[in-house]
């Protein structure tokens, strides 16, 4: 849940006299990113997506392989073929009135008693055969095939990277979501307890007669809206914790990585450097190029033989004569050569090559676009730096002043009103620095994710929570005076 730095003054929490759940298990951002990447639905889908395209892959591999198989029929004929002999040459001519020479009668009546009729097949046949087919030219098509399919290993990988980045920006808006806003709730609160104490002083200086009932009227409707506004900001800090709670999968989390900020801002070129030579979508889209590339060599190939190796062995066959005449086995090598096809090759290889050239074109945009983001990101980190610097001078000023009011007031040189209105001018102060500060991690966590220097960002996450930040120093400050 992404965090309107607009609504910092609104902050989590859900009322005023409610703290949050105290059994919440505190988690650094390392640790929480580790939590992430061991629960997270989304990277598991990925995972198994890229699973699917490397089972595929594997089976594109199998191309290279020849098919064996066994076959096996049964035929029924509407009569068995047969071969009558008296149907050849000379045998058709065996007859004794058509022979130069009489037949004698023993001789005629031998030939009448042969069999001239031969069967060669029965009226059921049964037969069964090892096949093998084994294509050993192509015309590349089984090659691109395989192409293909290494790029959608490699495009599937990319885009779980490019998940797994965006992943790692949404879980800094949550961590640090809660850190800011349990911080604004504090804030809030603060301000209440300064309202409430003007509110009773108020109401002594009534009953006194120094002052009018408009006035203590005024400082009723004030400890009313801070105290809404507290509650409100109780909420918004619930529903952070919430959200980061559930993204974890855990019962309650509770952020210890502080804010931070660099002593000094990373380098843009080297950002720019890193970011250009190795950003996935950028490797996603070569794979995707690498795709069209094969689909331009698979639409080729139709116009090129393919060559085959072939063999059968017979497994079963009945006992018939022409079984007995067929061989057990055969091998031989085939050629198959398009001449006219109607599946439009010619159209096919354009619309592939078309699309090589859309690949080319989106990869050189996607360029300009992560530069355009790297820019954009280091501009809204140096400008988070600036106000944060910026706002330091307000914040000794604020402290300032609300050390010299309640001196002040506490020896009746000023009003109790002077004196809340110092402490809401720090509030509002140190709200806007730790909103700056909020957006600097913000910009640094999205640089190193574009860079893909996640582990840098979690280093320097650990780093901070070993050195307070300047915010958390001033809020305690700001405690102790109150």
């Amino acid at each position: 849940m992404r965090l309107s730095i607009l609504a910092l003054c609104l902050v989590l929490p859900l009322s005023v006299q409610a703290q949050p759940q105290p059994q919440a298990q505190t988690v650094s951002f390392g640790e929480a990113w580790q939590q992430l990447q061991t629960v997270s639905d989304k990277l598991k889908a990925d995972e198994a997506q890229v699973s699917r395209a490397e089972a595929l892959k594997r089976g594109g591999d199998a191309l290279d392989y020849p098919t064996l198989g066994i076959s096996g029929t049964y035929t029924h004929l509407d009569k068995p073929v047969e071969l009558d002999l008296r149907d050849l040459n000379p045998l058709a001519s065996l007859n004794g009135g058509q022979l130069p020479v009489p037949i004698p009668p023993a001789l005629g009546g031998l030939l009448e008693s042969l069999p001239m009729v031969t069967p060669f097949t029965e009226q059921d046949i049964f037969r069964a055969s090892l096949q093998a087919l084994w294509p050993i030219y192509t015309g590349g098509k089984i090659s691109a095939a395989q192409s293909i399919q290494k790029a959608q290993v490699a495009e599937q990988q990319q885009a779980a990277e490019l998940a797994k980045r965006d992943l790692f920006t949404t879980l800094v808006d949550r961590y640090y979501g809660v850190i800011v806003t349990h911080k604004a709730w504090q804030t809030q609160q603060a301000l209440v307890d300064a309202l409430d104490e003007h509110l009773q002083h108020a109401i002594k200086l009534e009953a006194q007669g120094q002052i009018a009932k408009v006035e203590r009227l005024n400082a009723e409707v004030a400890v009313a809206n801070a105290k809404v506004n507290a509650a409100s900001a109780m909420r918004q800090y619930q529903m952070a914790q919430i959200a980061l709670s559930r993204m974890l999968h855990q019962q309650q989390s509770e952020p210890d990585s502080p804010l931070f900020m660099l002593p000094a801002d990373p380098s843009l070129p080297q950002l720019t450097q890193l970011t250009l030579a190795q950003h996935p979508a950028l490797k996603l889209l070569e794979a995707k190029e690498a795709q069209a590339q094969g689909l331009v060599d698979v639409e080729k190939s139709q116009y090129l033989p393919t060559v085959f190796l072939y063999g059968n062995y017979t497994l079963y066959e009945d006992d018939s004569l022409a079984s007995q005449m067929e061989p057990d086995w055969l091998v031989g090598v085939g050629i198959k050569m398009p001449i006219i096809s109607n599946s439009g090759r010619g159209d096919k290889v354009e619309a592939a090559k078309s699309a090589l050239l859309q690949a080319r074109y989106t990869k050189a945009q996607t360029r300009q676009d992560l530069s355009l983001l790297l820019d954009q990101s280091f501009r809204q980190l140096e400008q988070a730096r600036e106000e944060v610097s910026s706002l330091n001078t307000s914040l000794a000023l604020a402290e300032e002043n609300l050390r010299l009011r309640e001196l002040a007031f506490n020896q009746g040189m000023s009003t109790s009103i002077e004196r809340v209105d110092a402490q809401v001018k720090l509030t509002a102060v140190q709200t806007q620095q730790l909103a700056a500060t909020y957006r600097y991690v913000q910009a640094y966590a999205r640089l190193m994710a574009v860079s893909g220097q996640l582990d840098e960002f979690i280093a320097r996450s650990s780093l901070s929570a070993e050195r307070p930040t300047h915010t958390e120093h001033t809020d305690g400050e700001n405690h102790n005076a109150r």
